[in-house]
């Protein structure tokens, strides 16, 4: 089972989600204010998915002076979040999709075989939102290690 696949250049699709406190945040929301680097992650605690959100905070200065925010989403739920934030002191913002509504717009589902089960997961990806919602990158099966710097590279040079 595939999904579709996003392309840079097109409006990033828009969303609500419920956040590590349970509050709703809504992506256009930022529109006109701020540039939205959103990565989609497997697992909270993971190995992977741990450095990811740990180089993403240690940069979380840079990329706010660069008016970015940085958003985490997985399928996990706003409690497990809670504790992955706290746990790590990740300044990200983490979004709970539990249903993988918004994984699916996105295009980052893909089936995978877990002890002969077929299973969804969520393939490491990346989209640069700029601050008119545009997608300017999009990047699909990303390594973890090294991520957030490359990352920050792409919104340095946009303008």
């Amino acid at each position: 089972m595939l999904f579709l696949q996003l392309t840079t250049g097109i409006e990033a699709p828009h969303f609500e989600l419920p956040d590590s406190d349970m509050q709703t945040f809504s992506l256009a929301s930022l529109q006109g204010k701020k540039n939205v680097v959103l990565y989609f992650y497997p697992r909270d605690d993971t190995p992977g998915c741990t450095m990811e959100a740990n180089e993403f905070s240690e940069l979380e200065h840079e990329f706010s002076k660069l008016d970015t925010i940085v958003i985490g989403i997985s399928r996990d739920d706003c409690l497990s979040h809670a504790s992955f934030r706290d746990k790590y002191g990740l300044s990200v913002l983490l979004l709970s999709d539990p249903d993988a509504r918004v994984c699916k717009r996105y295009g980052v589902m893909y089936e995978k075989e877990v002890d002969g089960q077929k299973k969804l997961s969520i393939k490491r990806s990346t989209f640069v939102i700029d601050q008119h919602g545009k997608l300017r990158h999009v990047m699909y099966g990303v390594q973890a290690h090294g991520h957030a710097q490359e990352i920050l590279n792409l919104i340095k040079e946009l303008k």
